[in-house]
């Protein structure tokens, strides 16, 4: 059962590369626009995780105060 497993697993690995360098009409990829936004995503992320730190900061330090 667990041969049939990883086959299963790496048949759908393949497919997803396969889609996803798969190239369209105007010569691009899906993967090469994922590359173009992924700066753009990292530093939404970082805002996101600097904005909850604060959050829990704040949040600690009015818990100490009692």
């Amino acid at each position: 059962m667990g041969l049939f497993k990883y086959l299963l697993v790496g048949t759908a690995v393949a497919a997803g590369y396969n889609y996803l360098t798969k190239k369209r009409p105007d010569g691009s990829t899906m993967m090469d626009e994922i590359k173009e936004k992924a700066p753009e995503w990292m530093d939404k992320a970082k805002e996101f995780g600097t904005g909850v730190k604060e959050k829990m900061n704040n949040e600690t330090s009015t818990v100490d105060k009692y």
